[in-house]
């Protein structure tokens, strides 16, 4: 099944959704990036929620997501777009412990419990609106709640999973975002909060093949108005061409050392892992267009 993503409202109106299914994305991600258990399921929840994340925008625009914790991970950073889009990729891919008390991969320990969440968006303005919020939990999905509560003061609830083989490939990955508009009432809270703590693990519906529509319906019950389906994958923006403007940009000088000293050079995208390859005469003609 391919992955996809759904917009949705619910209880007439009072509530926005999304849901996604990104299990052939995160392992896209994970064989790009050679991520083990737990750096998978860290990298994979990012993902995940920035897919989602970049859904709520239009057009061309774009959305970059760091979570800088205190953990052996190091950084995550994604890059996701309005068109389901997204790619991404962590400081430490072989970080992996064992379950944690709750019998599940350790993301806390990995991500870090002290640092930032910061959401960066090009909606192709002026200037970029920025948006950052302290770590809270580590697990992810309680960071991505507060970070729309707090910096968009959208009160929401956020959800995202990965489930992982013994040989550390993806098993199934997903997510749901729900958005509560202006005007909710106290008794729809409760009982969407009530549904929220007695549904499984986003993953594990994942892997017992729920769709995103039906996830939803598990959640906000038969109320659910799907307003848009849209394919959502692992797309990496990079090219030998990029490289080739990033490698001009760098001056004659450098570029004449690169020629002197190697007679080629080699770039990798940090996002996809692919690797660009320039030999003395392609070299050379970025000399001259650097001139």
């Amino acid at each position: 099944m391919n992955d996809y993503l759904v917009k949705a409202l619910g209880y007439n109106g009072q509530v926005r959704a999304y849901a996604v299914r990104s299990t052939e994305t995160v392992k896209e991600a994970q064989r790009r990036h050679d991520t083990w258990a737990t750096a998978s399921a860290a990298l994979g929840r990012s993902l995940t929620a920035g897919v989602m994340m970049g859904s709520m925008l239009k057009g061309e625009d774009r959305l970059t997501i760091k979570v800088e914790g205190n953990g052996p991970l190091g950084l995550i950073l994604v890059d996701a777009n309005a068109k389901g889009e997204v790619r991404g990729y962590v400081s430490n891919p072989h970080v992996h412990f064992d379950l944690n008390d709750a019998g599940k991969l350790d993301v806390k320990r990995a991500v870090g419990t002290k640092g930032t969440l910061t959401v960066v968006k090009d909606l192709g303005l002026k200037e970029q609106f920025s948006g950052q919020v302290p770590l809270v939990s580590g697990e992810l999905g309680e960071d991505f709640t507060y970070y729309f509560a707090s910096s968009e003061q959208v009160p929401s609830s956020v959800g995202v999973g990965v489930l992982v083989n013994p040989d550390h490939s993806v098993l199934a990955a997903g997510g749901f975002i729900l958005q509560l508009l202006p005007g909710t009432s106290d008794e729809l809270i409760s009982e969407i909060e009530s549904n929220l703590n007695s549904i499984r693990p986003i993953s594990a519906l994942i892997k017992d093949g729920l769709t995103p529509e039906e996830i939803l319906t598990e959640i906000l019950g038969e109320q659910v108005k799907i307003l848009e389906k849209m394919p959502v994958s692992f797309q990496c923006i990079c090219s030998k061409e990029r490289f080739a403007s990033a490698l001009i940009s760098l001056g004659e000088t450098e570029l004449q050392e690169m020629i002197n000293e190697d007679e080629q050079a080699e770039v990798q995208c940090h996002f996809c892992n692919e690797k660009y390859h320039y030999n003395k005469e392609e070299l050379l003609e970025l000399l001259a267009e650097a001139k």
